[in-house]
C-alpha cells in the first residue's frame, strides 16, 4: 500500500486489487468533504481516462479503477508520459505515479453537478410493512416518519449490494432505525428501507434485513439499458409520496 501526503487535510492511500485494478481511499470519514473527492476524481477520470483505463467504482470514501496492463504503457511516449514510465516498474506503479500526480491537483477540481432524480412512493399499508415498527422505534406517528422521510434531498454515496442499489446518506436521525432482527427471504424490487442511518431502495428481488416502510413504482435497474443503473454515485434523490390508487395505475402504465 502506498500513503500519498496530498495536504494536511487528509492523505490518499492506494492499494492495488488483483493485477487490473487500483483502490484509491481519499478519506476515512463517510463525509460530504470526501464524497467530493471521490466524485471529483471520477470526474476528472471519466473526462481524461489515461491509456488502458477500463472503469471505475466509487465507494463510501474510495475509487477503484480498472485497467488493461497491457494496454497502458504502449502509448506512453505519444502522450509525453514518458517520465513516468521510466520511473515505474510496473503497470500498477505508473498507475500510482499518474494518480498521485491527479491527486495533488484535486483540491481545484470540481465534481460534476449533481443529477436531480425524484422518486414516487407510496408508504405504508401493504408495500411498507414496516412504517409502524420504524414508527414506534422513533416514537412518533406513521405521518410524522413519512413527513420526515421525505422532506429533504438523499446523497447517493454508492452503488453496490445488488445491482443499481443506493446507498443514500442524510436519513434524518430521528427515524434511524435498527435493521430487522429476522431478514426477509424476499424483498420486492422498488421496496424502500432503513437500516440504520441510512436509507435505500431494493431495486430487484432479494432477500434483505432493512425496515420496509414504501415501495416506489420505478425500476431502479433496467439491464437492457447502456447505463442500466437509473441512480449512479453523486445523485441527488427526493422521494415524493403517492397514493396507493397512484402507485398502481404508476406500474400499469409502465
Amino acid at each position: 500500500m502506498s500513503i500519498v501526503p496530498v495536504n494536511p487535510s487528509f492523505e490518499v492511500k492506494l492499494s492495488p486489487l488483483g493485477d487490473t485494478a487500483i483502490i484509491v481511499e481519499l478519506g476515512s470519514v463517510i463525509d460530504q468533504k470526501t464524497h467530493e473527492r471521490v466524485q471529483a476524481l471520477s470526474s476528472y477520470l471519466r473526462r481524461e481516462p489515461f491509456p488502458g483505463f477500463i472503469e471505475l467504482v466509487p465507494a463510501f470514501v474510495t475509487l477503484t479503477i480498472f485497467y488493461d496492463p497491457m494496454k497502458l504503457l504502449a502509448p506512453v511516449a505519444e502522450n509525453n508520459w514518458n517520465s513516468l514510465a521510466e520511473a515505474a516498474a510496473s503497470p500498477y506503479e505508473w498507475v500510482c505515479e499518474l494518480l498521485m500526480d491527479i491527486v495533488s491537483k484535486l483540491e481545484g477540481e470540481q465534481a460534476a453537478a449533481p443529477r436531480i432524480v425524484t422518486l414516487p412512493v407510496c408508504y405504508g399499508g401493504e408495500l411498507g410493512p414496516d412504517l409502524a415498527a420504524v414508527a414506534a422505534h422513533s416514537g412518533l406517528s406513521e405521518k410524522e416518519v413519512i413527513a420526515l422521510h421525505a422532506a429533504q434531498p438523499y446523497l447517493v454515496h454508492m452503488v453496490g449490494f445488488a445491482p443499481g442499489f443506493p446507498y443514500l446518506g442524510g436519513l434524518p436521525e430521528q427515524i434511524a432505525t435498527p435493521r430487522r432482527s429476522t431478514p426477509r427471504l424476499r424483498i420486492e424490487p422498488g421496496s424502500v428501507g432503513i437500516g440504520g442511518k441510512q436509507t435505500g431502495v431494493y431495486p430487484i428481488v432479494s432477500p434483505g434485513g432493512w425496515q420496509i416502510i414504501g415501495r416506489t413504482p420505478l425500476v431502479l435497474f433496467r439491464p437492457s439499458h447502456e447505463q442500466p443503473s437509473l441512480l449512479q454515485a453523486g445523485d441527488q434523490v427526493y422521494f415524493k409520496p403517492i397514493s396507493y390508487e397512484a402507485f398502481i395505475a404508476w406500474e400499469e402504465q409502465a
